[in-house]
């Protein structure tokens, strides 16, 4: 035994792809021994920790390297397998060869991004068309299957109508505002981002991007008491003078469109005519008084009032109230003077009111009155069919009351003389009338005032 064994690779394909099922061949490999007998038997075999085996080959000597198992290229690209090949002389010896196959890349990864979902802080006031933030994808396949593009999705709708003024850059991500974002017009927005690889057929997948906007402090306060013109508030006051130390003068009013910190306001009596008189709330812009007032108080005092707001570039507006001091009475005429267009317009609310009550209720007894009458109309046509008498010649009449056995009789007919007789079993004109006041058979003769046929109906 005095020959190594020989190893040939006749057939070798260097890179096979990760999605080759198992018993994919690799490799045929042939192998021989100068020697003869079992000095020129040889045994080949491979290590048991990778994902391929030798066949033995229907041909002597001959083995195909077969893969045994799922390849997964993103987990092992390349693989160095040494195949040894020994004899089974005593001694015996061997030889060994190493094949290098590589595993080939498919797209079978979708991109993934860095984070889910994305989200972003942006002040108000940026600048248009620069750069805000970015978004980052990786795929984990290799060459034009990792190769990803970017793209915003656009709906079209209402609550993503923001999206219109973004672009982003297709190669890196990076997303840039075509406008500038106002605090106070919106707070925040989301929107979708989809990243696409390279590959055939590609693959993608999107991501939420959460975007908010952090107010600064761009607005100045707006003074609603006294009335703002240009910046600037004025107005007068008229006060009584019997007003005691602590009482209301008047109260600045003032709102920033600014949260936080930024909208908060105060207010400062920045120059004030008699600084014994008036104190200033600086957190409510109440102005009370300081002491009650005395005959040497002038009787008109400027108060010039600053609010401002607590940024960290602080904004204010100005507002100068005037005081006048005045009688109690003409005070309170003043003061009557001003509620009386509230009183006129509560007054006019209210006789609209009574008017519309008023027409309501005059048609619903209109329609009942009208009801009622054509009620008493089908009434009267129906009875006077009823007691109708061919005989009656339209004269005025009388009635005669009478009892029969346990009935009440009435009789009615043309006017009959003193000594008119009744003739007995006639029913015609005859009411019957329950007696409920006499038990007797006695006769009772009663001379009512004449009625008509319309009369009698309703009698």
């Amino acid at each position: 035994n005095d020959n190594a064994p020989e190893i040939e690779v006749t057939s070798f394909s260097s890179s096979i792809t990760e999605d080759s099922i198992p018993g994919t061949t690799v490799a045929l490999i042939s192998v021989n021994d100068l020697d003869s007998g079992l000095n020129g038997k040889v045994i080949c075999s491979i290590s048991e920790d990778v994902p391929f085996a030798l066949s033995p080959s229907s041909q002597d000597k001959m083995y195909s390297l077969v893969t045994k198992a799922s390849l997964d290229r993103e987990k092992m690209s390349k693989y160095d397998i040494s195949v040894v090949a020994r004899d089974a002389g005593q001694p015996a010896r061997s030889t060994e060869k190493t094949i290098n196959v590589l595993i080939s890349d498919v797209n079978d990864n979708s991109p993934e991004f860095l984070s889910s979902p994305y989200t972003f802080y942006v002040t108000e006031g940026n600048n248009a068309g620069a750069p805000i933030f970015s978004v980052k994808a990786f795929d984990r396949d290799d060459n034009e299957n990792a190769k990803i593009s970017y793209h915003i999705v656009r709906y079209g709708k209402d609550d993503n109508k923001l999206s219109s003024f973004l672009s982003i850059n297709s190669e890196n991500g990076q997303i840039s505002a075509l406008k500038s974002f106002d605090f106070e017009t919106v707070k925040s927005f989301q929107f979708q981002v989809v990243a696409t690889d390279g590959g055939s057929p590609p693959l993608s997948s999107n991501v939420t991007v959460k975007v908010f906007i952090l107010d600064q402090n761009d607005n100045a306060p707006v003074i609603l008491y006294p009335v703002s013109s240009n910046g600037s508030a004025e107005g007068v006051e008229e006060i009584p003078r019997n007003l005691k130390a602590g009482d209301l003068v008047t109260k600045v009013r003032a709102f920033d469109a600014d949260i936080g910190y930024n909208g908060w306001l105060l207010f400062l009596l920045q120059l004030v005519s008699d600084h014994s008189l008036f104190t200033l709330d600086r957190y409510t812009g109440q102005i009370r008084t300081l002491r009650s007032f005395t005959e040497t108080d002038e009787a008109e005092h400027r108060l010039l009032i600053l609010v401002k707001d607590n940024g960290n570039v602080s904004l204010s507006a100005t507002a100068t109230v005037t005081v006048k001091l005045v009688e109690p009475k003409e005070a309170f005429a003043a003061s009557d003077t001003k509620s009386a267009a509230k009183v006129d317009e509560e007054d006019n609310v209210t006789f609209y009111l009574i008017v519309t009550l008023g027409s309501v209720s005059l048609l619903f007894v209109i329609s009942i009155i009208v009801l009622i009458a054509m009620q008493c109309s089908k009434s009267t046509e129906y009875t006077s069919k009823y007691l109708q008498d061919a005989n009656y010649d339209g004269t005025l009449c009388h009635s005669i009351q009478y009892r029969s056995g346990d009935k009440r009789y009435m009789l009615v007919g043309p006017r009959m003389s003193i000594g008119s007789t009744v003739v007995p079993g006639s029913h015609a004109n005859t009411l019957v009338l329950p007696d409920r006041r006499h038990t007797s058979g006695e006769v009772r003769h009663n001379r009512f005032v004449p009625l008509g046929f319309s009369e009698l109906l309703l009698f």
